[in-house]
């Protein structure tokens, strides 16, 4: 049995639920806190996608040669404004680097031990109702005017077929059979039957956060203002409303971390990569499961709120307000994919994902405190990250053998290399 124990869950988002239901359910009192409704955060408005495998870090070998092209698009990809250039140059000096072979590699074995099988992670963490109602075993496609070509995406296909990811090559008549809606400029198709989808991640996270309340969890709405210390160590958050007591506590406030990492004693890299959704309430056609555009670098999901176009990668800290005109672009890049989509009835949304810049989250005893385990940093592969990470911050809480090797997920990696 593992010992009771008092633990405080920072952030309501999809690593903070899955944490804390696991926590709960090996029996400890658990209580997730966040000054936000749960699932409101970058959990809200992802693209839903789950791949069966999750194995692609986002910096790649190549990819130096078209970061100029994006920065001097505002509108593009990759952007980043003027005013926080110095302040995001570090991390995309990091990033830069992760994009080395052997580092890419590494990565993508991190990201395939704790990213495979979500689908199934879903499955332990929901009731058979809730997962039939929330996530969609569809398959996902990922398409192009004209297939890629080169080293990179050569090493794409390496890494999908080293970690067990199935792939099927289509041409354009398979592509336009299976989604009818894809203009015809679209000639070439790469089709991942294991991957699935999310009807609505909002509620995902909810559902999650139900269960933990039926599991005798607590959910609080409050505002974190620090971190008390006693002789001990860290023994307390502050809050608006007072202080709450811990035995061990559990950091997963996604872009937010960094601050709580730093009130710990730690310097992490962690950015908010500022992503937009445009989502067209009512859309006039209907795609069978998601579709990845890789000419133009965004998702189109089908979920129970309509058509959600997903995607790029801005950087702006986390207070900057947001440039709605690249939730405008997602459309206009959707159109000339999808010439059938009417835009009419349409939400927007910005959100902070927590990016590392090897794609690999921190997930782990921090160095300094024993009693405080940090949960972060995943990047574009929350949601795949999910169950994996709620199942690991548990072992580890549990002081049991973790179901897979923490070492490459551990904060150290990133003082050990400034170190050196």
């Amino acid at each position: 049995m593992t010992a009771r124990k008092k633990i405080i869950v920072l952030g309501a988002g999809i690593i903070g639920a899955c944490s804390a239901l696991r926590l709960q359910r090996d029996g400890h009192d658990v209580t997730l806190l966040d000054r936000d409704e749960p699932g409101l955060g970058s959990s809200f408005g992802n693209a839903g996608s789950i791949s069966g495998s999750g194995c692609i870090p986002i910096a790649l070998p190549g990819m130096l040669r078209n970061v100029p092209k994006w920065l001097f698009d505002p509108l593009g990809p990759l952007s980043v404004r003027r005013s926080y250039a110095l302040r995001a140059a570090p991390w995309l000096f990091q990033w830069i680097k992760a994009s080395r072979l052997d580092v890419v590699r590494a990565a993508a074995d991190a990201l395939h031990a704790l990213n495979a099988g979500p689908a199934d992670g879903y499955r332990a963490l929901l009731s058979p109702d809730q997962y039939g109602d929330l996530i969609q075993a569809a398959g996902c496609l990922h398409v192009w005017r004209k297939r890629p070509a080169g080293r990179t995406e050569a090493l794409i296909r390496e890494l999908r077929a080293t970690h067990g990811e199935r792939a099927e090559e289509l041409g354009a008549d398979a592509i336009r059979q299976l989604v009818p809606a894809l203009g015809n400029t679209i000639t070439a198709g790469l089709l991942l039957p294991d991957s699935a989808h999310i009807r609505n991640p909002h509620r995902l996270v909810q559902a999650l956060v139900s269960n933990l309340a039926e599991a005798g969890g607590r959910v609080v709405r409050d505002e974190v203002r620090g971190i008390g210390f006693g002789a001990a160590g860290p023994d307390r958050v502050l809050t608006r409303m007072g202080s709450l007591p811990f035995d061990g506590l559990v950091v997963a406030a996604g872009a937010f971390s960094g601050r709580v990492a730093s009130e710990l004693g730690l310097r992490v890299p962690l950015e908010a990569e500022r992503g937009y959704h445009l989502t067209v309430i009512d859309p006039s056609i209907r795609l069978p499961m998601p579709v990845a555009f890789g000419d133009h670098k965004f998702y189109a999901t089908p979920m129970e709120t309509g058509l959600r176009l997903a995607g790029t990668a801005e950087f702006a800290g986390l207070a900057a307000a947001p440039d709605w005109r690249r939730s405008e672009a997602l459309l206009a890049n959707a159109r000339r994919v999808l010439p059938g989509l009417d835009g009419s009835g349409t939400s927007v949304w910005m959100g902070r994902r927590p990016s590392i810049p090897d794609s690999v989250p921190i997930i782990g005893p921090s160095p300094k405190h024993a009693n405080v385990v940090l949960a972060f940093g995943h990047g574009h592969y929350g949601m795949c990250g999910g169950p994996g990470t709620g199942r690991l911050v548990a072992d580890l809480v549990a002081g049991r053998a973790p179901f897979i090797d923490p070492t490459p997920y551990s904060a150290e990696r990133f003082t050990r290399a400034a170190a050196a």
